[in-house]
């Protein structure tokens, strides 16, 4: 049976604290929560009479002491506080790199690996269901990117097209021809691919699409591109996004001012 000073230990292997704190086994049983933090004592509380004490059980109890850790980590990166939403996508980042850590070294096992059964039916999502969306909805990018030409040729506005004949948001589909130009992995999902389609500097994006590949969580990679971003936004960067932003503004503006001129000349 494993102790609290042994799972505090193992807590410490992973990643040290910046700040101290109290593991506490309450002896209770809960149906709600299998462990809590309160970052005003800096406690860490397991229900550990919600574990069985086999080798799955200990597994389970350290799952949960490793995600309470990780409110703790949080905290100390904010000053010993949280916010009042403490699931955020920079909780879930400590957290799972905290998991990432701790199998590597072997403190701690993958909890849903010990189910043949259910690794098998991850398969069947991401090859069948999550690729194959992606796939469709990239080529969905490639046959919009058709009509937008289309409809330029004959004159008339891409986004009444896909307002009043298609009947899909418009960012929708901005998204899918965005994730066709740029020629996004359709493994890694539609939801990734229109998150990866949202990241304008092409390095940051084939960085974040590699991470989502070799099986990192949406909410690292998150993390990850907006501290490069942060560190990519120097004076001269800035006013070069500044300058791009502009040109776009400018080549749609001098196109709507043909579909206005053309316009103009029908009607006299």
């Amino acid at each position: 049976m494993i102790d609290k000073q042994e799972v505090k230990q193992k807590l410490l292997a992973i990643e040290d604290a910046p700040l101290e704190f109290t593991l506490v086994f309450s002896g209770k049983k809960s149906n709600k929560v299998n462990g809590l933090y309160k970052p005003a004592s800096r406690e860490i509380i397991i229900h550990n009479r919600n574990f069985n004490s086999d080798d799955t059980g200990m597994n389970l109890l350290l799952y949960t002491a490793i995600h309470e850790y990780a409110h703790h980590l949080h905290a100390c990166s904010r000053g010993g506080t949280l916010s009042a939403r403490a699931h955020n996508t920079e909780f879930w980042a400590i957290f799972h790199a905290l998991l990432e850590k701790a199998e590597a070294k072997k403190i701690y096992n993958d909890v849903f690996s010990v189910s043949p059964e259910l690794l098998k039916l991850t398969e069947v999502i991401r090859n069948q269901y999550l690729a194959q969306n992606g796939e469709l909805v990239k080529e969905m990018g490639k046959l919009l990117l058709k009509a937008h030409d289309l409809c330029t040729g004959i004159g008339v506005r891409f986004e009444d097209y896909v307002d009043r004949m298609l009947r899909i948001p418009r960012t929708a589909a901005n998204m899918a021809i965005k994730m066709f130009e740029y020629d996004i992995a359709p493994e890694v999902g539609a939801d990734n691919m229109r998150f990866l389609a949202g990241i304008r500097d092409e390095k940051n994006r084939k960085t974040a699409e590699s991470a989502l590949i070799k099986g990192k969580s949406p909410d690292t990679v998150k993390i990850q591109v907006r501290n490069r971003e942060k560190k990519d936004d120097d004076p001269l960067l800035l006013l070069e996004k500044e300058k791009q932003r502009l040109l776009r503004t400018i080549e749609t503006l001098n196109k709507r001012l043909e579909e206005v001129n053309k316009e103009l000349k029908k009607s006299r």
